[in-house]
């Protein structure tokens, strides 16, 4: 792969990461008190033209 597939990959993924960040704590605010709260979570990643379907899955909590 070359590097700037690779700057490419990585800008993506880090987009992923901030606005995925910014959309749960801005559904957090919208929800109310959640404190002690715990959210199941789900991202999937699907890349047009290539055969990919990633799931991660994980455990998201509200501390007090």
């Amino acid at each position: 792969m070359s590097e700037d597939f690779n700057m490419s990959m990585r800008k993506f993924l880090k987009q992923v990461g901030v606005t995925s960040q910014q959309a749960i704590e801005d559904a957090l605010r919208n929800a109310g008190d959640t404190s002690g709260s715990k959210f199941e979570a789900k991202m999937v990643l699907t890349v047009k033209g290539l055969d990919i379907e990633h799931v991660v899955t994980g455990t998201i909590e509200e501390m007090s």
